[in-house]
């Protein structure tokens, strides 16, 4: 299975990275980290040595309730260090973790190879058809709601069934606006409770559409430190937990904020494999 960025194919027959690069002051685990460009290039720097294929630059806090930036704050935030991860680090494939798709289109105009929208694009009704447009691939993540009232009682006929539902039409949708790599992203956390996320990991291959790669996001998720009684600092064991479970069950990127761990889970998992 592969998907075309800058005109490369990248081979996901064995699993890949996204590290998460939050240009936020308010992001759940690490907002205001790396809100100057110096810091956001070393902490890109790091995920690339430790096994990162993808970089995923965000602007604007996704988590429960959070506040709406506009689309000129974030384009602030994340334009300048797109454009100096480009220039640092030519070859990395730069994502864009947006919904709106005119800061798709200038991120990237700067240097970004892919979109990742939170809503799938149900937030702005010219993302697909820009996408399309732009020629990269679209990361489609299935969210009920959005993150200001996302969590206010989100309920399913049947999770599974629901959300597969939802992917069969987005890649329909997709297809017809031009993009040719679309990439599913069930979207755990996002108008889910703790029952619907470990339902939905449970039962992950069945969500499964065949020649579609699928993106995992539990990195120090609530689903892991809420269950747990700890802080969300104490999440990485957890989290490692959560990947490993969803690379068994084929996910074929793993978006991340600890690089490190979950390539050595990719490795010890494709080791498994082929004992």
């Amino acid at each position: 299975m592969n998907i075309s960025c800058k005109g490369k194919l990248i081979d996901l027959t064995t699993p890949k990275i996204m590290g998460i690069l939050n240009l936020t002051p308010d992001s759940f685990y690490d907002g205001g980290l790396y809100n100057n460009t110096d810091r956001a290039l070393a902490q890109t720097e790091k995920m690339l040595l430790e096994g990162a294929t993808f970089i995923d630059v965000g602007g604007a806090s996704s988590k429960p309730g959070a506040v709406e930036v506009s689309a000129d704050e974030e384009l602030a935030r994340v334009l300048p260090v797109i454009e100096k991860i480009h220039i640092k680090f030519p070859d990395t494939l730069i994502s864009i973790d947006t919904y709106r798709s005119d800061v798709a289109q200038q991120a990237v105009a700067a240097g970004a190879a892919m979109v990742n929208d939170i809503s799938g694009g149900n937030l702005d009704a010219k993302m697909l058809k820009t996408v399309g447009a732009l020629g990269v691939p679209f990361v489609a993540m299935h969210m009920q709601g959005k993150p200001q009232n996302m969590q206010d009682k989100p309920s399913y006929d049947n999770i599974l069934t629901d959300i597969r539902s939802f992917f069969a039409a987005k890649i329909d949708a997709a297809h017809k606006a031009g993009i040719h790599d679309i990439i599913i992203d069930p979207g755990f956390g996002f108008g889910k409770t703790l029952e619907h996320n470990y339902a939905l990991l449970k039962h992950l291959s069945s969500i499964q559409m065949d020649g579609v790669p699928m993106l995992i996001g539990v990195s120090r998720k609530s689903m892991i430190y809420k269950l747990l009684q700890i802080e969300v600092a104490e999440a990485g064991n957890g989290t490692s937990v959560l990947n490993t479970v969803a690379l068994q069950q084929g996910a074929q990127i793993i978006r991340v904020h600890d690089v490190k761990e979950a390539h050595q889970a990719v490795q010890l998992i494709e080791k498994l494999k082929n004992a």
